[in-house]
């Protein structure tokens, strides 16, 4: 089986990075997603079906183990699609402000 990871990249430049300070200081923040079930579950008798949850919703709190289960579907959060989202933001000293990049 095969997963796909997507990294959606975020750019917005209110000043070109070349000439920022050397001062700068960068920030970057991740996120992590799970999107659509790709589990196959005609595996057994050699077809491929989907059973169509779109997003992961955990059925328990965080910590326990049923924040690993998908409550639509009951699946592990293994078999969703995980999306990784990064986000950069220079914080420039000179006047213009920050950018964000990525």
């Amino acid at each position: 089986m095969s997963m796909t990871t997507r990294v959606t990249r975020v750019i917005m430049r209110r000043q070109p990075p070349r000439q920022c300070s050397t001062n700068n200081t960068t920030l970057e923040r991740r996120t992590v997603q799970h999107g659509e079930c790709q589990r196959n579950h005609a595996i057994n008798v050699g077809g491929f079906v989907v059973d169509g949850c779109m997003e992961f919703f955990p059925s328990g709190a965080e910590g326990t183990v049923g924040a690993l289960i998908c409550d639509t579907c009951g699946c592990h959060k293994n078999f969703h699609q995980r999306e990784t989202h990064i986000y950069i933001t220079c914080h420039c000293t000179s006047d213009s402000g920050y950018h964000v990049f990525r």
